[in-house]
Order: C-alpha cells, then structure tokens, then sequence
C-alpha cells in the first residue's frame, strides 16, 4: 500500500495542569481547551508558534474529563466551553470573562461526554443517562444503554451516537436507537466523526473500528497494547489515537504510520484544523505535534523531551517482573512472617532484596539482591511475594489502578472473590473478574475440575463461554461458608484524600463568615495527621496508641461540622475502630458523653441524602463489628441503625449496596452468635429485601 506521510515531531509543550490532563478540546477561533484531574480547565491561546495559557477556569470541585467547544451566540458572543466532570456537574463557561455562565446539575455520577448539538448540550453519565439541556435547564432524559455511558458525539446529518460499558455504540434520532453496533469486545470509551466515511471507535479491547452509519465494521485497527482512551480524524484521512500503553498513533488507510511515545497514559487526543495534533498526558502535560517543519521545537526542547522519556522509563526499572517503584519498603519487614522459609522481596535503595522469615528465631534473614534475567523471564512481584501473573485492573474514571495477583494453579472463582472483598467491590462483578483472568492468562477455554461445587447450590462452576452444567445430584455439597464465621470490614482507605478533603471544607468554612467559628484551631490540623499516622502504620498496631484529645477533635467535628462536609470525618472513623487502641479509645468516649454516633447515623440518613455520607457511615458502622466491645451498642440500636440505612437496598450505587449488604451479614454473624431469634428475624427481613430488589433488577 502506497502511503504518503510526513512524520510529526514535536511543537511545544504546555505547562500549567498540576496534575493529569485529561480531555481536549478545539475551539473555533483556533484556541486550545483542556481539562485536568486538578479540578480545572484551561485556555491556550496561540502566541506566534507557541501557545500560552490565556484563561484559567475554576468552579469544578473534582477531576474535570470532556470538554466541548460552543460557537458564538447572542449569550456567549466570544464562544464558550462546556466541561464535565466527576463532581457529576456540566459547567457552562463564557470564554469572554472565563466566568460560569451556566451549572448543569442532574446526573447522578460522573459525566463522560458532552456533544453540542443545535444550541443545545448532550450529555452521557456513569449513571446510564443521556441528558439534553437548553438554557441552561435539563429538558430531557433518557436511558440508551443499561450500563454506563462513556462518550456521546454528533453526526453531521443530526443522529447522536453513544459508546458504552456494554461495548456496543447506538446511533439515535431524538429517543429512538436507529442501530446498535455490535463487535468491541469490551468497553466502548472514545468516539469521533471520520468525514464522509462513517464513526470511529476507540476500546478498552485496545483497537479502533471504522463503522459505515448502517452498522458495517468498514476498518479494524490493532496495534496499542493497552486501554485506548480516545480517537479523532482529520480531513486528510489521517486517525489519531491514545492510550495507556503511553502512545499517541497516527494511522493512515487503517495502518499505523507513526506511534509518538509519552512519559506516562495519553487521555486524549485531538486534531487541529491545520493537522496539528494535541495529546493530553498523564504528566499534566499539553503536548501539539507538527508535520511542518517551520514549526518544529528546537533542539534544545527536542533533547530535553528525549531526557523526559528516558527518566520516566528508567524509573519504572523493573526487578523479578514488577517495577522497583512499586516494592515495600523496609518496613514491611516489620510484620512478621506466617511460615518458616517465607520469602519477601522489599526495596533498598535502587536495588530489590530478598528476605526469608526464620521462623525459630522470629526475624527475617537476607537472602540477597534481586537480579532480573532476559525480558519477560522473571515472575512478577506483588506485596513481595511472586506470582505466574499481576494484572492492572481499571474500574473506572478517577479510582487508581488495583493489582490483581494471580497463579496458574489458583481457582480462578476463588481469587477473584477474594480480590473484590479486598478491594471493597460489589460481588456481581465476579463472573467479569473470572472472565478477565481467564482471558488475560491465557486459560479462556480451560475444563474446570469437575469436583468444584459452588458453596450456596452445590452445583458445577460457570465456565464463561460454555453451557451452563447442571449439579451433579449424587455429590454432596460442602457449603464451607454457610453458617458465616467472622465479620467482614472495609479496611482500605485514601488516607492523603480524605486529609486533602477535610483539609479544603475546613479552608471553605474560614472563607465564610458565618462559620468560621466552626474551622479548625491552628493546632488541631496537626493532630490530624497525626491520626493518620498512626492508622497508616500498620505493622505498630499492637503499640501504638490515641490521645484523648485526638478522639475529642474527630467527635467534635462530627457534631459541629455541617452535614455536607462530614463524611471524611466519618471516613477517619470507619478506620479508627479498626485499630484496637482507638476502637476501645472511641468506645470510652461515647460512654462518657451523649451517643454521637447514632445521632450521626440518623442525621445522615434523612433525606435529601449525600451519598458520600451515606456510604462512609454504613461502612464506619459495620467495621464496629470488628470490635467486641462494641457489640451490647450494636445489638440496642440494630432496629435503629437497620431501618435508618434500608433505602441503601434500592440504591443504584453498587458500592452502597454491597456496604449494606455487609452490614446485614455482619448482624447475622452477631444476632446468631448471641442467639438474639428477634433480631435474627429482623435481619433476615432486611436480607429478603435486598434480595427481592436484586431479583427484580436482573429480571
């Protein structure tokens, strides 16, 4: 195939974001907008060959993602933008003042896509609806998909078209689906207009796809090893796309003519009108690339990016198949090892070094360095131990990265339920967990030994792809997890986060007048960390202890601090019982003074209710379980606590309702314990409930 194509080299860089850029947009009088993880958007105005920061855009209170440009009108005369982000707002900016002109409120979750069409803005959620406003009101609502949507575009000839988590596209004419798209097989995350030609498509599966308008799969592209995040084309024909394998492609007649390398995940990618492409970086950086050559960065800029990209790789450097970066420290060495022999791999310096636990002498002996041999030949580490596989997994827009560790010999059902407990994730996503593993390591058509019995029926394992099997009526089941042994907690939390977040409402409530004698002392934000500290180390549990005016401050701020700003308060909390110290610490606390925790309980659970609220407290009040003292507060309040937190059943948040569903479990496990038959039968009520709602939902 004859292609003719000029490379592109690099432009300029733009500095400004404090953190991951994450969506792109072109404006019509030729500036740049983009939007970051540092809860802002940006404006670029072009200066000579360069570009320069012209307008910062503030209101925003979470990650910002898609952008779209709005042509000039009698109410934007200049233009503006419309921005989405994870505080589930569209923001409406005049591009004039760099002020809000509108704030859109109504979705329910994050919003992923925003199109302009015809004065009006489109926009798509991780709550499965597409919202049209006008005027700056919401004027229609509808559900295209039955899972979340992850983009949402227009055509030239009017249809809208929406990518979604179910991985089809559809292509809509007001409320009525014209045409599914069926082929990706996973989660359909970016969509752009190919001129004359048809849709284009960028997924999770890692290709791109060319669809003709009537549903006919023109063009299949392969090439990225990762998740790719956006896609856009050009009226040269050229295609550009971005991804986590940290490569902007530029493609050309459905070849890859060009892959440009980043220090770190491209978002997004977008053309401009002359052909320069602009990617948005995890490194919050703003990079154009040029194929002309007056335009080209100097030598200087072009060495000095090389040196970027060089560094970034270098400190990736792996050891035994897992970055060097991601080992534990020294102090992992502080938790002692459950069997004589066991190994651990910690970092030292640049260097990976191996441990082994002897146990007569209860101390880990060095083994010695760590050397990887030939690419690819080391098993990867995880929490220094190895493995046959550790998968990055992606749950969605603005979590981190979680690691699933995984071992050929393992069970793949029995991993992935253990990894979606650890994670706090909803057990309806274990059949997707076991499919990813299975896919990714190779076994998708691997025969289950046959002696494998689900613990609720007794049957055969589901093996995706396959007929389901009926039970094998002559074996006996072995239900090892019925009747339910020990509590459940959620025990991982963001600690810099949650500080980061008390530490903003306490800065809003000195900026208020009328509630700044609310605010923090100049001391307390101290002790705070402190708290934290001391949750952090983990492996000091044993010995570490509160003081009572540490317990004091974080009563004082659940009492005093306004319903809206609470919930990192709580967070704090729900892992302060986790810690023996601070669970009796709490406890003498609230026997001294009035019941704060149930007034919390009930604050937070009258409606409106705050999500965030709702979910940190019914997870505080089940990690109470953790703690035996705690269980005469647990078993007088048990009608209270369950009829206050029963909406959580009807919840669309998956995360509410496995909290609940925990919470119900873990007053099983007591109520049965202390042969309580009242409460049993109240949280059997409880438990039918959900069920009832579950059964319904998947009907």
């Amino acid at each position: 195939m004859d292609i003719d194509f000029k490379e592109y080299q690099l432009r300029c860089e733009l500095h400004g974001h404090e953190d991951d850029v994450r969506g792109i947009t072109i404006c019509g009088n030729g500036d740049i907008a983009t939007s970051s993880r540092d809860k802002t958007v940006r404006l670029w105005s072009q200066d000579d060959r360069k570009f320069t920061s012209s307008k910062l855009l503030v209101g925003h209170t979470s990650f910002v993602g898609p952008l779209t440009w709005i042509p000039p009108n009698s109410d934007l005369p200049h233009g503006g933008v419309a921005s989405g982000g994870m505080d589930t707002l569209v923001l409406v900016w005049d591009l004039n003042t760099g002020g809000k002109f509108h704030t859109l409120k109504g979705h329910q979750y994050q919003v992923t896509g925003i199109a302009f069409d015809d004065g009006d803005l489109v926009s798509s959620s991780i709550d499965c609806t597409l919202k049209r406003w006008r005027n700056g009101q919401c004027v229609e609502t509808w559900e295209p998909h039955k899972s979340a949507i992850q983009a949402v575009i227009k055509l030239p000839t009017g249809e809208l078209v929406t990518g979604s988590t179910d991985t089809t596209l559809k292509t809509w004419k007001g409320k009525t689906c014209l045409h599914t798209f069926e082929g990706h097989s996973d989660t359909v995350r970016g969509l752009a207009v190919m001129s004359d030609l048809g849709i284009l498509s960028a997924s999770h599966d890692g290709s791109l796809r060319l669809w003709a308008v009537s549903g006919e799969v023109l063009l299949e592209m392969v090439g990225h090893t990762a998740i790719v995040y956006s896609v856009d084309s050009h009226a040269s024909g050229l295609v550009v796309s971005g991804s986590e394998d940290r490569f902007a492609k530029i493609w050309k007649d459905g070849v890859c003519v060009q892959s440009i390398e980043h220090p770190g995940c491209v978002w997004d990618t977008k053309f401009m009108e002359n052909g320069d492409i602009v990617t948005a970086c995890s490194d919050g950086v703003v990079r154009i690339w040029t194929m002309n050559q007056d335009y080209f960065a100097d030598q200087l800029e072009l060495d000095l990016y090389t040196s970027q990209l060089s560094q970034y790789k270098s400190s990736r450097k792996k050891v035994g198949g897992l970055k060097l970066e991601e080992l534990p420290g020294l102090d992992a060495l502080k938790i002692p090892g459950t069997s004589d022999g066991q190994t651990k791999v910690v970092r030292e310096g640049d260097n990976g070094v191996a441990y082994a636990w002897n146990m007569a002498e209860q101390k880990w002996d060095k083994i010695g360095e760590v050397v990887d041999g030939p690419e690819g030949s080391s098993r990867p580490l995880f929490d220094g131990a190895q493995y046959d596989y550790v998968f990055d997994v992606d749950i969605g827009d603005g979590m981190p990265i979680r690691k699933l560790p995984y071992n050929r010999s393992d069970n793949a059902y029995d991993v992935a339920d253990k990894w979606l407990l650890k994670e706090g994730l909803p057990l309806s996503f274990r059949e997707q967990v076991v499919q990813f593993i299975l896919q990714n390591s190779g076994q998708k058509d691997i025969t289950f030994d046959a002696s494998f019995r689900d613990p609720y029926t007794g049957s055969n394992a589901y093996v995706p792809g396959q007929h389901s099997r009926t039970s094998d009526i002559s074996a006996k089941p072995t239900f090892k997890h019925i009747p339910k042994k020990g509590m459940l907690v959620f025990d991982t939390a963001q600690f810099d986060g949650i500080l980061k977040k008390v530490v903003e409402f306490n800065n809003a409530l000195l900026s208020d007048q009328e509630k700044q004698k609310l605010s923090l002392a100049e001391l307390d934000i101290p002790r705070l960390d402190a708290i934290v500290k001391t949750l952090k180390d983990t492996s000091h549990y044993h010995s570490s202890k509160f003081a009572d005016s540490e317990i004091a401050l974080l009563l004082k701020m659940l009492s005093s601090w306004p319903i809206t700003m609470i919930f990192p308060v709580i967070d704090i909390i729900r892992m302060l019982v986790l810690h023996p110290e601070g669970a009796v610490a709490l406890h003498k606390h609230l026997e001294s003074e009035k019941d704060i925790l149930m007034e919390v309980v009930k604050k937070v659970t009258i409606n409106p209710t705050i999500p965030a609220n709702l979910l940190t407290s019914v997870r505080a009040v089940t990690n109470l379980f953790k703690n035996s003292c705690y269980y005469n507060w647990l078993q007088k309040h048990r009608s209270e606590i369950l009829d206050a937190f029963s909406s959580c059943s009807s919840s669309t948040n998956k995360n509410l309702q496995l909290s609940y569903s925990t919470l119900i479990l873990n007053y099983a496990v007591l109520l049965i314990e202390s042969k309580d038959q009242e409460g049993q039968s109240q949280v059997l009520s409880a438990a039918l409930e959900v069920c009832l709602i579950l059964f319904f939902i998947w009907v």
